[in-house]
């Protein structure tokens, strides 16, 4: 008996222990996620300034206080979305600061000119209704900009298509009743061709807020109904947010043009919709 009572007494204690620490277990797992979802909350509010950042670091959240190649990234910033698989795009959202879309819109405004649309005869761009807003190219020089430089390398790094093969930022504003309508970015001309390959990816920046209607329209992703310019359409339909960035690729996984990344912007009903598009070729750019 007395055995017994010693192997009980022994089993009990066991149970205990393993009670207790599966506690605290459970306890550290919650103390993480609460951690975890408050730096998520709080990154989601800021836009990356340098007073920001302060503030981050003073609050001891800043897992990367001292890493000028985080800062530049916007690690625990960025939240990246797979919205659809074929095509393929993801948004990035948060992927500019404020300060950077004020700066880009800065730089374009006193520059923008009717945009236009590439010839598939020429290679060259020409005036057209398909789209109605008003752009302008960075220069070459300005790409040496330091934010430029920023935005340049953070686009290399999340669509992982080398910097020096992209083609010059563009910036675009869209006005009350402006749009463009549906268009695939890769070429169907030899002359582009030849100047640097084939256009692989896009990254379009959201510069503005407020915007009603401008969606970025894909006629051929998803299979339910979105509102495009106020009007409901099949496809899916991404709405304009400051600072964020759509990825989508014009090519697919066998490096054949992907018809299905057909794509437009919808009309704006009301406000100004500004947009940053840095397209991505096959090799360095010329």
């Amino acid at each position: 008996m007395g055995g017994i009572k010693i192997v009980l007494g022994l089993l009990t204690l066991v149970t205990i222990g393993m009670i207790i620490g599966a506690l605290f277990q459970v306890a550290f797992i919650r103390q993480l996620e609460e951690s975890s979802g408050s730096k998520f909350s709080l990154s989601r509010r800021i836009g990356g300034s340098q007073s920001e950042g302060r503030a981050l670091l003073s609050r001891g959240l800043s897992l990367w206080a001292n890493d000028e190649d985080a800062r530049v990234l916007r690690l625990g910033l960025i939240k990246p979305e797979v919205v659809s698989w074929s095509p393929r795009i993801t948004i990035l959202h948060n992927f500019l600061s404020p300060e950077e879309c004020d700066y880009l819109k800065a730089i374009a405004r006193p520059r923008l000119q009717i945009s236009t649309v590439v010839d598939a005869k020429t290679g060259k761009g020409i005036k057209s209704n398909v789209r109605t807003s008003s752009g302008m190219f960075l220069s070459s020089n300005e790409r040496k900009y330091p934010m430029i430089q920023e935005i340049e390398k953070r686009i290399a790094i999340y669509s992982q298509v080398p910097a020096e093969n992209g083609e010059l930022i563009q910036v675009l504003r869209y006005e009350k009743n402006q749009y463009y309508k549906p268009h695939h970015d890769y070429f169907s001309d030899t002359f582009n061709l030849e100047r640097g390959g084939q256009r692989i990816a896009t990254m379009l920046m959201y510069l503005s807020d407020n915007v009603q209607g401008g969606e970025t329209y894909f006629p051929m992703a998803g299979d339910g109904e979105c509102s495009c310019g106020g009007k409901m359409v099949k496809g899916l339909c991404v709405k304009p947010s400051r600072g964020d960035a759509v990825l989508f690729w014009s090519m697919d996984l066998d490096g054949t043009s992907d018809p299905k990344s057909v794509h437009g912007g919808c009309e704006v009903l009301d406000g100004e919709k500004w947009s940053a598009t840095k397209w991505m070729r096959q090799k360095t750019s010329s």
